[in-house]
């Protein structure tokens, strides 16, 4: 079975910056995508970032571009998160997922991490 273990969250100063981790163990194969999506108090979840994990590219919500960076290494099946020039607006349950049943926008994956959470603080 597979399972996602993020790691990496915490409060940081606007302007800080957090790198988050998340381990993918189980299955049979790699992952083709993996994404982190998050979601704040009374919103919906919401797309941050993904990437293909063959060829590596990248996707990016437009809030973010810019501040933060989308990895992974392969050998670890591991992907990160890295933020740079946070600002309190991206205080959220940060979620790692993995292999989306539609595009990699939408927030229908097939795994799902538990949550770590990242507080900005003003």
């Amino acid at each position: 079975q597979v399972q996602l273990v993020e790691s990496g969250g915490g409060l940081v100063q606007a302007g800080g910056s957090l790198r988050l981790s998340c381990a993918l163990s189980g299955g049979s194969t790699s992952p083709y995508v993996m994404a982190w999506f998050r979601q704040a108090p009374g919103k919906e979840r919401e797309f941050v970032a993904a990437i293909t994990w063959n060829s590596g590219r990248t996707y990016y919500t437009d809030s973010v571009k810019g501040r933060i960076t989308i990895s992974r290494d392969n050998a670890k099946n591991t992907q990160y998160l890295q933020m740079n020039s946070l600002k309190p607006e991206d205080t959220a349950v940060y979620y790692c997922a993995a292999n989306p049943i539609g595009n990699v926008y939408m927030a229908q994956y097939n795994h799902w991490g538990q949550g770590t959470q990242v507080t900005v603080s003003s």
